[in-house]
């Protein structure tokens, strides 16, 4: 697991591309809680690499609380190892991706998944790492 410095660059890097601050909470969890955690708030089974809880307002004199995102280091490890990346890149882009989606995008349809993909893109150009598409 790369340090918590090496992360807070990252989630800096890509937040300061929108605004010049704001509160995100990154939680490394298991497969176990991964797996918990989708059922009962995407109701989709098993574990997943990255999930995203907005704040949306959720506490009242703190507007630039923006949420949480929630990685699942296991998931993350072996997807990198299945896609011949590195764990530091690929945990890269799960962060940038979950910072997008507390941010307001989506990639439900065609056009908002192009427009997600190439900001991740470029973000992660800015860090230093490949087009994670590729």
């Amino acid at each position: 697991m790369p340090g918590k410095k090496k992360i807070r660059e990252w989630t800096a890097v890509a937040l300061n591309r929108f605004r010049n601050h704001g509160g995100v909470t990154i939680r490394i969890v298991d497969e176990t809680e991964s797996r918990q955690l989708n059922e009962k708030w995407r109701k989709a089974k098993g574990a997943t690499n990255v999930l995203s809880f907005p704040a949306g307002g959720a506490v009242p004199g703190d507007p630039d609380l923006l949420g949480d995102i929630v990685i699942c280091a296991p998931v993350v490890k072996r997807e990198a190892d299945e896609q011949h990346k590195t764990f530091d890149a690929h945990l890269a882009h799960m962060i940038v991706h979950g910072l997008l989606h507390l941010l307001g995008y989506d990639h439900v349809t065609e056009q908002d998944a192009t427009l997600m993909e190439s900001i991740e893109t470029s973000l992660l150009e800015t860090l230093g790492y490949t087009n994670p598409y590729i």
